[in-house]
């Protein structure tokens, strides 16, 4: 099952991206953004990005696995609730295994339950990034008892998408550099 498109590829560089907004705009939120530390979310169909000089500003967080309704067929790509949470702990095993980092996943609630069940299992290791485009963040799926970034809006003052970090900066730099910086 492939990962949807909209954030493959350079994901460790839009992930980059973030590390890097949130150090030069760590300052007050703009208009209705929630508290937390600000950055972008840029993916392919929002133009050219000067990753270079992204790279350069920040670190490296962790990928994603971007996990959501299929734009291009069933809204679970035809598994049941059990054989999407083993695909899932696949890959992020998989991950983990080839990176000794575990994975950001990227889903909605409503996704999440319809397609998982509400499976709480993976939140002990994998950090949450929470989509929902609103005022609140709303219920989280099972096992989060918090989210790590949270995508509230799809335009704002940054290019891309509008994400929050639901932390400190010193707390997202633990993150970037897998607990060793």
């Amino acid at each position: 099952m492939p990962i949807t498109g909209r954030r493959t590829g350079l994901l460790a560089g839009a992930c980059a991206v973030l590390a890097a907004a949130v150090t030069l705009l760590s300052g007050a939120p703009a208009g209705a953004a929630p508290a937390g530390l600000r950055g972008m979310d840029v993916s392919g169909h929002q133009g050219n990005v000067n990753w270079s000089s992204a790279w350069a500003n920040g670190k490296t967080l962790p990928g994603a696995l971007d996990i959501e309704y299929n734009p291009y067929g069933t809204t679970c790509y035809g598994l049941s609730q059990a054989a999407m949470r083993s695909w899932v702990a696949s890959f992020l095993n998989r991950y983990h295994t080839r990176t000794t980092r575990w994975p950001t996943i990227y889903t909605t609630t409503d996704w999440w339950t319809t397609c998982t069940g509400n499976y709480a299992g993976f939140a002990a290791n994998d950090p949450l990034w929470i989509a929902r485009y609103s005022t609140t963040v709303g219920t989280l799926p099972a096992g989060w008892g918090t989210y790590s970034f949270w995508q509230w809006a799809a335009a704002g003052t940054l290019p891309g998408d509008q994400d929050v970090w639901n932390g400190t900066l010193a707390r997202l730099t633990v993150l970037a550099c897998n607990g060793t910086c």
